[in-house]
């Protein structure tokens, strides 16, 4: 009987921790959903929110709060923040006010968890599923995207509410089985009854509790549940004693949810790095003068709960329960709040700190290379497009610098150019591993759920870098002719220097243009396009004929192939750079 009295126990504790695992991958999985349908519904404007909207560390907080409240993850929010720096498009100071605002944005999800407590979620979550599911079926592009939407909301709120009814409430559970009435009230008396020591104990558990699901808002809804059903203590006997537990395991979980940052700067540039440290720094100062001011600040968050209408509490006469939940989503938006506050005014003093941490690397070290950053529970393919952008930028920098430094060695043959010739290569060569790592991080992208638009993008900036590439081998070609001609003591005459001249000042301006097309073809623009290389390809035409005249009189044949060949080169790269501006049309248009 013994026995078969400890493997029914077994069996339920197994199948216990089962419920509580699928009603925790139900919110999971609404939360992906979610978060993911509205980067497709607002991925654009939320770009523009991040890069443009942060000129200053208050804009800075509101527009990590309100990407947060989007998203509804400080961790896809902070992972987000440290590839559009390792992008450059938010600078350190930038983004560390971007992330005190992701800290306070989180904070929606306590109150989403008390509140959820005071009715059946399955009056709002099973209608919002009921409307959502037929626009994923039957929904095109945003249709679809809103229908997701609903149907991640319905799922975060019905994971929610399967999560509050299958974790047993311990004096249930400690009535069935006394000996396990034993075991988990000698771990929670362990716990809970040492004094600060406990704070500190459950602080831990809140960081293993973050790292395990890798979500705040998970942990959140656990910690809040796990309260409720007096896995902190004895709500009904301390009540406050329960929730300064609840409270130290959200302190941990700030930290935690740091971790996240920490991972995902890993193999990034210098400045993603010291985001992530910027992060984990300001929490850590957040959390260390909250563990001074722990008691009287959990005390005035509970005072503050009880100030709450009684109706917005009271469920089936279990008051203080519902106390404990009200004042953890108290604790958790008055802190972040109280740290913002007190640390916003210091973000010079953090950034430099951090940049005395993480030192700048040495030259050469590949720092600024391209690299798709993201975490385990949102994926971010629709908003880390703006890296591939801004890296797209980068090539065609590099390439007009490239096509400057070789009209330089053109124009000074008198002048020993040997070392700027080897700086043209190594422009070349990071040119072809720009290439590489933006197109490995497109397909990444395109990998993720995308918006039709920016499947257009993906697609057309995969065109871009790869004539950029095809451009830059030219141009080094021509330098490469350049270096060759100079070797042989080959002489242009002024003919030859007035007619490449020419050619060389519309490629430049075709360039230019092609810079400017990247993200969109302005109007007029690409008709001037078109007229460029219908220029550059009659001057071509025109400077051959003239060459081959030459020939045919007897001048020297050497010099008139170079002079040919660097008309022939000259003509790719025009034409490289107006299927750049082409392909802006296409950019614009979606």
């Amino acid at each position: 009987m013994t026995l078969l009295a400890t493997t029914s126990t077994t069996v339920s504790v197994i199948v216990g921790l089962l419920q509580v695992l699928g009603a925790l991958g139900v919110f999971l999985f609404g939360m992906k959903i979610m978060s993911e349908a509205v980067q497709r519904v607002a991925g654009k404007r939320m770009r523009t929110a991040l890069s443009g909207l942060t000129t200053n560390r208050f804009s800075g907080v509101f527009t990590g709060f309100l990407t947060t409240s989007l998203v509804q993850s400080s961790s896809a929010t902070t992972v987000l923040v440290v590839s559009f720096v390792n992008a450059g498009l938010l600078t350190l100071i930038q983004s560390i006010g971007v992330i005190m605002g992701a800290n306070l944005g989180t904070t929606i999800t306590a109150w989403i968890v008390a509140i959820v407590g005071k009715f059946s979620v399955s009056k709002i979550a099973l209608p919002m599923i009921g409307v959502g599911l037929p626009f994923v079926f039957i929904g095109k592009d945003k249709a679809k995207s809103y229908g997701e939407m609903l149907l991640g909301f319905g799922l975060v709120f019905f994971g929610l509410g399967l999560l509050k009814d299958s974790v047993p409430d311990v004096r249930t559970l400690m009535g069935e089985d006394p000996n396990m009435a034993a075991t988990i009230e000698g771990i929670v008396t362990w716990m809970g009854g040492r004094g600060f020591v406990s704070v500190l104990l459950y602080l831990v558990g809140g960081v293993a509790l973050t790292l395990l699901v890798q979500s705040s808002s998970a942990a959140m809804a656990i910690t809040i549940t796990c309260a409720l059903n007096g896995w902190l203590g004895d709500v009904s006997a301390d009540p406050i004693g329960v929730f300064q537990n609840s409270a130290a395991i959200v302190l941990g979980e700030n930290i935690g949810t740091r971790v996240t940052a920490w991972l995902a700067a890993l193999g990034a540039n210098v400045h993603a790095k010291r985001a992530a440290r910027a992060h984990f720094a300001f929490n850590m100062l957040g959390v260390a003068w909250m563990l001074v001011a722990f008691y009287p600040f959990t005390r005035l968050c509970w005072h503050l709960a009880e100030m709450l209408p009684a109706s917005l509490r009271e469920v089936n006469d279990k008051m203080a329960s519902f106390d404990v939940a009200f004042a953890t989503a108290i604790f958790h938006s008055m802190f972040n709040l109280a740290n913002i506050a007190l640390l916003v005014a210091f973000v010079p003093q953090i950034a430099r700190f951090v940049e005395w941490w993480i030192r700048d690397p040495k030259p050469g070290a590949g720092a600024d290379r391209i690299r798709y950053i993201s975490q385990g529970l949102v994926d971010l393919g629709e908003l880390n497009i703006a890296e591939a952008e801004n890296a797209s930028r980068r090539m065609a920098q590099l390439t007009t610098e490239m096509f400057n430094g070789f009209v330089e060695v053109l124009e000074h043959p008198d002048v020993d150019l040997s070392a700027r010739v080897v700086e043209l290569k190594r422009m070349e060569d990071a040119c072809d591993e720009m290439l590489n790592d933006i197109t490995s991080y497109l397909i990444q992208c395109s990998t993720r759920e995308i918006g039709k638009g920016n499947a257009a993008r993906i697609a057309s900036m995969l065109r871009v870098v790869s004539e950029f590439e095809e451009a830059t081998d030219r141009i080094y070609r021509l330098v490469k002719l350049v270096q060759r001609k100079y070797e042989k003591g080959i002489c242009f005459d002024p003919l030859h220097d007035e007619e490449i001249g020419r050619l060389c000042r519309e490629v430049r301006l075709i360039l230019e243009i092609s810079n400017r097309s990247l993200l969109g073809v302005a109007p007029g623009l690409l008709e001037e396009a078109n007229r460029l290389e219908d220029c550059i390809d009659a001057l071509r035409k025109s400077h051959n004929r003239g060459s081959v005249k030459r020939m045919q009189e007897g001048r020297d044949v050497p010099t008139e192939m170079i002079y040919t060949e660097i008309n022939n080169h000259l003509e790719a790269v025009g034409n490289h750079a107006l299927n750049i501006v082409q392909n802006g049309e296409i950019v614009g248009a979606s």
